[in-house]
């Protein structure tokens, strides 16, 4: 089956649920006011227990289920817009606004989701004094303001925190979501230290945020030596570490803000290794800058992977010991990130044996440009860049051809791509990376895919990323 028939076949549906539709049979039939109360009231007490969404069984689709979102309005309660990854068009934002049931404060909106769906969502209330606009641009305008306001659901205490510090998300998973056993902190293990630093790049002035995380002590065959010590992520110098682990693979991974500053990434790679299902390792993990304009421009795209691959790893294997073995070196990311991540490792494979990428995303095609997906997002095949490119400074740690790209001549040094997609990508990005797998495996590339059912969304790529490094690590 292709993507595009999964993507259909998972695509959210419009439903009642069958919760909802018996409140609302029971309040057709109610005798007054009092006992409408009572119904509506009891009604919450339920989803109070349960929790929301509500998740319930579809006779006439057991591979499905109904998903009730809910909110609890009340009198200036204009209108209730849901934001779900995965679920409606963020141009289209009125075809996510919750139903009313009349003379109650339930305000709900169903769909019927497949049975494996994960996903983040937010809810927010128009309590304008004015009603909503009957014109449709002018409730669009409404709505597409209010989206800056949404809040986590009160009553899902499954949290994902979003870039910005005081707002977050919501998480759900349906009964057959692949599970992420890694996720959260857990007690009773060792914890690793993940700190700060300003690196300087090779271009003059260059200088970019990373954040860095080094295995649990005692972790692995002790060596000798110990890191330069910089600040931690409360801003107080660390204490002094003891011996560490080497040399130990490495994974680059972008967007370091969210996944160490927002994330909390350390706590899934701390039970990672207790578990014995990862190898001590080190991340090195840059803050998200320059990857959307990488996207857009492909000198950008090529700036980026050179602070990577030709400033960010040379400046950490001086200061700790990290392997300089191309396999066991990893680059990562998701969306424009994931693109960039890809881009480093097919330009660096002397660099980057692996590639771990979550929903890349297609570069916009340029004014008047027509092609087909995939074409002018992989680097030339035989190269792009000046020869002698990947080079370090002190004259190299590669093997000679090294630096030649797959399909250049030596397609043993091909990195091998971990692939996942979203089915709720977009059509866009489904496309895109079902084209990616032949465009990859043509230029000698191992790919290893994974196709989900879910979105661009943290709470689907955290569970992949454990699981591409649990694939690339083993």
């Amino acid at each position: 089956m292709s993507d595009a028939a999964r993507a259909a076949d998972a695509a959210p549906r419009p439903v009642t649920g069958p919760r909802v539709a018996r409140l609302a049979r029971q309040l057709e039939t109610a005798r007054d006011s009092a006992a409408r109360d009572a119904l509506t009231e009891a009604f919450w007490d339920g989803v109070t227990r349960t929790g929301t969404p509500l998740v319930e069984a579809l006779d006439d689709a057991p591979g499905h289920r109904a998903v009730t979102f809910l909110w609890r309005g009340h009198r200036a309660t204009r209108q209730v817009l849901l934001m779900a990854t995965g679920i409606g068009d963020r141009d289209r934002p009125a075809d996510t606004l919750l139903h009313h049931l009349p003379g109650t404060d339930v305000w709900y909106l169903g769909f019927r989701l497949r049975a494996d769906h994960r996903g983040s969502y937010r809810l927010v209330a128009d309590i304008s004094p004015r009603p909503a606009p009957a014109d449709p641009a002018l409730l669009h305008r409404r709505l597409v303001a209010l989206t800056a306001h949404g809040v986590a659901d009160p009553l899902n205490p499954r949290r994902l925190p979003a870039r910005r510090r005081a707002v977050e998300s919501s998480v759900f998973a349906l009964p057959e979501a692949p599970p992420q056993p890694w996720a959260g902190r857990r007690a009773g293990v060792r914890r690793g230290a993940v700190e700060r630093h300003t690196v300087t790049g090779r271009t003059p002035g260059e200088e970019r945020e990373v954040w860095t995380y080094l295995p649990p002590e005692g972790e692995g065959d002790p060596v000798h030596g110990r890191p330069e010590r910089g600040l931690s992520v409360h801003g107080r110098p660390e204490p002094e570490p003891g011996p560490l682990p080497g040399p130990l693979p490495v994974l680059v991974l972008c967007d370091g803000g969210m996944w160490f500053g927002r994330l909390g990434f350390q706590d899934t790679l701390d039970a990672l290794i207790a578990d014995g299902a990862l190898p001590p390792l080190a991340v090195l993990s840059p803050d998200d800058g320059d990857a959307a304009t990488g996207q857009r421009d492909p000198g950008g795209r090529e700036a980026c992977a050179a602070f990577l691959a030709d400033g960010l790893l040379p400046w950490a294997r001086a200061r700790w010991p990290l392997t300089a073995d191309a396999d066991r070196t990893a680059v990562s990311g998701q969306g424009p990130g994931g693109t960039t991540a890809l881009y480093a490792a097919l330009t660096r494979p002397e660099r980057f044996g692996r590639a771990l990428v979550q929903s890349p995303a297609p570069r916009p095609p340029a004014d008047g440009e027509d092609r087909t997906p995939g074409e002018g997002d992989l680097p030339p095949d035989g190269g792009d860049r000046a020869p002698g490119g990947g080079d370090l400074p002190d004259g190299g740690d590669r093997a000679p051809g090294g630096g030649d790209l797959p399909g250049g001549g030596d397609r043993a040094s091909a990195p091998v791509v971990h692939l996942a997609v979203g089915l709720h990508d977009g059509a866009a990005s489904v496309e895109y990376g079902e084209a990616l797998v032949p465009a990859l495996r043509a230029r000698g590339h191992r790919v290893v895919r994974t196709v989900h059912n879910g979105g661009r969304d943290h709470a689907c790529w955290q569970g992949l990323l454990a699981d591409a490094l649990v694939e690339a690590f083993r």
